[in-house]
């Protein structure tokens, strides 16, 4: 074999391993970009671009604006699903990528409401419903270039690396705004609070130099010659896959919600409502997401090694629904070590769900259209268990004040619903001979 056929086939066993780190770095950077916007919208968005309403409705108005992303996020997982399944994984995952670091850097550079007036808010509106559509799309890419490039049977835990970006990406945009939060409040509030979004430029360049060196999936490029969609691919999904597409979604629940609830509203519930400096809850989330991204991949090899995925996320959604209980009463205490317990033992069962959640929704439906049903699912319902969970969190304190029961309680609903719903996907899936099989019964005319 000559030297040019030896560098070809070693490219192509190193192909998994550099999908799976390129899913994690690009999702790292996205969800980086992301994450800083909800840690912004809870500590300083509502002075700066809702300048004339009271704390409560500032607050309420930030959540908005940060709530406006997750309603963008379907319109992407559309978009860019379609674009996905009819022309490649990779080639929509780079343009994900670019859009979201000019929004990004776009609200680094935004003036406020004291300079522009009511344009702030509008602008700020604009650039994030751009993060939501460039976030709706990335997801799913990100899951299937890393699943699509694994070895036979290791499809979760190499998707699990796309789900490592989420983890990482809170991490990152809180020891953005540790640090940013490390100068007097003042410098801080005037323009401290822009250096973690000038930072995704940076980002935004290396995300870019990975993410390009990655061939396309090598299960797309078969089915894209030997069984491709015969019509728009979100419309043979709704046709075809409606079921499974609802369960989908509504499996997705605590994933998505969870994050916004125990993340981005906690910042507001301990810092508004128990008098806590910001820097206590942003060390103890940070302690929390260390946890997430060590228990992540841990979490995908064990489902894996115990081969019933079904089993293993309903065992880590029995955790959760009873996590809050105990979360809560710690917080409650007030310490920085409490808090931080209470955060570690509710995010083990968040970590083990979110880390096999991905491949298994995304084994319920064909090659052909799969980037389209999984970013549908997950983006429609981030819409609404992302986008609303913190703005349902600030009324639940604000009506409950001095009790937290009714926001633990919230969070296990939130676990209960993708609970029946991960059930119910299972069922289906034990009914079908295979997502490729079961389409193929039901053909789009």
């Amino acid at each position: 074999m000559n030297s040019e056929a030896n560098s070809t086939v070693t490219r192509r066993e190193s192909q998994p391993a550099r999908a799976a780190i390129a899913a994690f770095v690009g999702t790292t950077i996205e969800w980086y970009d992301f994450f800083i916007y909800g840690t912004a919208a809870a500590l300083v968005f509502g002075p700066l671009f809702f300048a004339e309403s009271t704390p409560f409705m500032a607050t309420l108005a930030a959540f908005g604006t940060f709530a406006v992303g997750f309603l963008a996020r379907p319109l992407g997982g559309v978009v860019f699903g379609h674009f996905g399944d009819r022309f490649g994984r990779k080639k929509a995952l780079v343009v994900t990528l670019v859009m979201m670091g000019v929004a990004t850097t776009g609200i680094g550079l935004l003036p406020t409401y004291a300079t522009i007036g009511i344009w702030a808010p509008i602008a700020l509106v604009a650039l994030r419903v751009l993060q939501g559509i460039a976030v709706g799309g990335e997801w799913g890419g990100a899951v299937l270039l890393a699943a699509e490039h694994a070895p036979k049977g290791r499809s979760t835990f190499f998707a699990s690396f796309a789900q490592l970006g989420s983890p990482a990406g809170q991490i990152l945009s809180l020891l953005a705004f540790r640090l940013a939060g490390l100068m007097d409040k003042p410098s801080f509030m005037e323009w401290g609070w822009r250096l973690p979004f000038l930072v995704s430029v940076v980002l935004l360049v290396v995300g870019l130099a990975i993410r390009l060196g990655v061939e396309e999936s090598p299960e797309f490029e078969e089915t894209r010659v030997e069984n491709p969609p015969e019509v728009a691919p979100l419309r043979e999904v709704f046709a075809t896959s409606l079921k499974p597409l609802a369960l989908a979604a509504g499996a997705n629940t605590f994933g998505i919600g969870s994050v916004y609830l125990f993340n981005t509203f906690m910042i507001t519930y301990t810092t508004q409502y128990l008098g806590l400096e910001r820097a206590t809850i942003l060390d103890a989330l940070l302690v929390a997401a260390i946890i997430q991204l060590v228990m992540t991949p841990v979490g995908a090899r064990i489902a894996e090694l115990i081969r019933n995925e079904r089993l293993f996320l309903q065992i880590a959604l029995i955790w959760a629904m009873l996590a809050p209980y105990p979360l809560f009463l710690l917080v409650d205490m007030r310490a920085t070590w409490t808090i931080t317990l209470g955060l570690g033992l509710n995010v083990l069962g968040s970590a083990t769900f979110y880390a096999v959640i991905a491949g298994y929704v995304a084994g319920a439906f064909p090659t052909r259209v799969r980037y389209t049903a999984i970013s549908v699912a997950y983006q429609f319902c981030g819409a609404i268990a992302g986008g609303l969970t913190p703005i349902v969190g600030t009324i639940l304190a604000e009506r409950f004040q001095g009790h937290w029961w009714p926001i633990a309680v919230f969070g296990t609903t939130l676990a209960a619903i993708s609970f029946v719903c991960i059930t119910g996907l299972g069922c289906y899936r034990a009914r079908q001979p295979g997502p490729e099989a079961a389409i193929e019964g039901a053909r789009v005319r």
